[in-house]
């Protein structure tokens, strides 16, 4: 319930106003005097002030109202202020409307017109304060960021701005977090941040990839081995998790590991504790651990193939990276920093725009690498490239246009509005709040 202040000197006015909000759902708060008002604003939250001009018997200058008006104002510069006013005060309560107050009503008002005006003025309130919150939030997350270590990451995206302030966040604590997303996206580079960014940046930092192991050495692997445990071995082996005491385990593609290894897994997050391959000794390490899979882990938990209690001790935070062809913005940039300072001609951007990117970043980084051997001078095109842009490819039935996209269409059309928005199926109208909303010029 919002709530109101009303200041006026007349006992009436001031009921009367009271009774005709209340009725309305409005919680209302009255004084008779500037000084009880300027107490109210500074001790109570205040939504709206309806003030009146004058407040001693016999004064119509309205003198009164504009000191009390900017005394409320120093206070709180947003807090909305309609002033009641005579008409002997109505060039002052102009004079103060262009001020900042928010509108003047004469007296005697029409409830009406007051209703609506101060309903518009809560609601327009609200989004302010959404919007002043939203930016003072950005603000922190941009200064979160440009403080970061993002040990090389490229992006300009949205969805990895909110993926990118998620690490970051997490990188304080010493939970468990889950990488999920495709082949190719990142995870590593993801979990290269939260490190980075942690109080065990300085710690070790050890990674080892479940799914490129043999099952018969992934145990061995992880948690070590005595000499002559298994055949081959003739000498000790430290394990992954020991060798990353103190520090940040990355275990990617995590839902290959074998069912014995999970349930010697789940042990040493929930205690620390594990024996090496071949040992009865028990040994103990203080390690964060970060995981990543490209897999769906709830089909495997289902089908008996993933533990769930495990699950659950890995995913404390789950961060879910976007294909690149979710994420288009990011495609251009990153072509620009594999391909630093070369030239594409405009059909070539498109083209890579429109391509679905399967194998997401590292297809993206070994096409460039291919275009910079065929081509290390001139224009690149195409070709260069050696892909096959898809008929039916993702990007270019999504019905959103990106960032990246309208700029390449803007340039194209040399920002004749009405081509753009035809370009892409759109009104002129709906092209606008879209060049307003990525910040293009035009």
């Amino acid at each position: 319930m919002e709530k109101i202040l009303i200041v006026d000197d007349n006992p009436a006015i001031l009921d009367a106003l009271s009774l005709l909000l209340e009725i309305h759902d409005f919680e209302v708060v009255t004084a008779s005097n500037p000084l009880e008002a300027i107490q109210a604003v500074q001790y109570q939250r205040i939504a709206l002030v309806i003030q009146d001009m004058n407040f001693t018997a016999d004064t119509t200058s309205g003198e009164e109202g504009k000191e009390l008006f900017y005394a409320l104002r120093d206070i709180n510069p947003h807090l909305p202020i309609i002033l009641i006013t005579a008409w002997t005060e109505l060039s002052t309560a102009v004079e103060l409307v262009k001020a900042g107050a928010a509108d003047y009503l004469p007296k005697p008002w029409d409830d009406t017109k007051l209703l609506t005006c101060v309903n518009n003025l809560i609601e327009l309130g609200k989004v302010k304060q959404q919007n002043e919150t939203f930016t003072r939030h950005q603000q922190e997350r941009d200064a979160s960021v440009h403080n970061a270590n993002l040990v090389g990451l490229i992006y300009k995206s949205t969805a990895m701005e909110h993926i990118v302030n998620l690490a970051i966040q997490v990188a304080k604590s010493d939970i468990s977090v889950l990488i999920t997303g495709p082949n190719g996206s990142g995870k590593e580079r993801i979990a290269q941040i939260i490190q980075a960014n942690s109080l065990l940046a300085d710690k070790p930092f050890i990674t080892v990839n479940a799914g490129a192991l043999p099952s018969e050495l992934i145990e061995a692997e992880l948690f070590g081995a005595e000499a002559g445990a298994y055949t081959g071995i003739t000498k000790q082996r430290i394990g992954r998790f020991e060798a990353a005491d103190g520090g940040t385990l990355f275990l990617d593609e995590i839902g290959n590991l074998p069912l014995s290894g999970q349930m010697k897994l789940l042990r040493i997050l929930q205690t620390g504790e594990f024996e090496r391959l071949g040992s009865t000794q028990t040994r103990k390490v203080n390690v964060r651990v970060i995981s990543a899979t490209n897999e769906g882990l709830s089909h495997a938990i289902k089908t008996g193939q993933f533990r769930e209690d495990l699950y659950y001790r890995l995913n404390v935070i789950e961060l879910n990276l976007p294909s690149l062809a979710d994420r288009p913005d990011d495609i251009l940039a990153l072509v620009a920093h594999f391909l630093p300072e070369r030239a594409f001609s405009l059909s070539t951007e498109k083209a890579l725009l429109a391509h679905s990117w399967p194998g997401n970043v590292r297809e993206l980084e070994n096409a460039c690498k291919r275009a910079g051997v065929l081509k290390p001078t001139g224009m690149i095109e195409l070709a260069d490239f050696g892909l096959q842009v898809e008929v039916n490819s993702p990007a270019q039935t999504r019905t959103e246009p990106s960032k990246q996209e309208i700029e390449l269409a803007m340039r194209e059309y040399q920002g004749v509005i009405a081509k753009v928005a035809r370009h892409f199926g759109l009104s002129r109208q709906a092209l606008y709040r879209r060049l307003d909303k990525f910040k293009i010029d035009y």
